[in-house]
């Protein structure tokens, strides 16, 4: 069952990454719509599927695309803007898969999935992954640059720990049934909602 929803997982990225890398290939200034896609399934789905406790949820969403609303998708920010995609994702994976192999203590209590090796493994792991990436790019690897890595790897965790509040408070398991094997739009894209509001930040003054 581990693998099972870990290959599940795996293969909506992997088709969520082919689809963004076809639209940013052909027009990076196209990403901002399929990110307001999503944004507006998320809305949707709290809409039709949270039966008490909306306005919150709302509230957090709209925070977080005003933030995305400060972005300039432009050539310039092409780069900086894929890692920050590449760093949500393999935190979400890693710790995924690190938590369910091996994890044992639980992280916290608003979300019992979440465990502290699945966290410290995925901490870890994707932010080796990244320093790889960065040197691979030949970007200059400095303090501010270590420092915008660990920001965005804190800020999905936290992302993922306020949709887990907002679903506790619905008493819900999953946002929605909406995408198979874990859960809904919400779910998917938890640690992207709130780290965006820190990457829209960091980069003016990090990056």
């Amino acid at each position: 069952m581990v693998y099972s929803n870990f290959i599940l997982r795996l293969l909506f990225s992997i088709l969520f990454l082919i689809s963004y890398f076809i639209i940013s290939s052909i027009n990076f200034s196209l990403v901002f719509y399929l990110i307001l896609l999503i944004y507006i399934a998320i809305t949707l789905e709290i809409y039709f599927f949270f039966k008490k406790n909306k306005l919150f949820p709302i509230i957090y969403i709209l925070i977080s695309i005003i933030f995305f609303f400060t972005l300039d998708f432009n050539d310039e920010e092409f780069i900086s803007f894929n890692i920050y995609i590449f760093i949500i994702i393999t935190f979400d994976i890693f710790s995924y898969l690190i938590g369910k192999i091996i994890g044992k203590n639980q992280l916290i209590k608003i979300s019992p999935n979440k465990t502290i090796e699945g966290f410290v493994g995925g901490f870890i792991l994707s932010f080796i992954s990244t320093i790889f990436i960065f040197i691979f790019l030949n970007n200059s690897l400095n303090l501010n640059t270590i420092f915008f890595i660990l920001i965005i790897i804190l800020s999905s965790f936290i992302g993922d720990i306020i949709e887990s509040y907002f679903k506790r408070k619905n008493d819900l398991k999953n946002s929605s049934n909406l995408i198979p094997g874990h859960g809904g739009v919400f779910d998917r894209f938890d640690s992207f909602l709130f780290s965006i509001i820190l990457y829209s930040i960091s980069i003016k003054f990090l990056l």
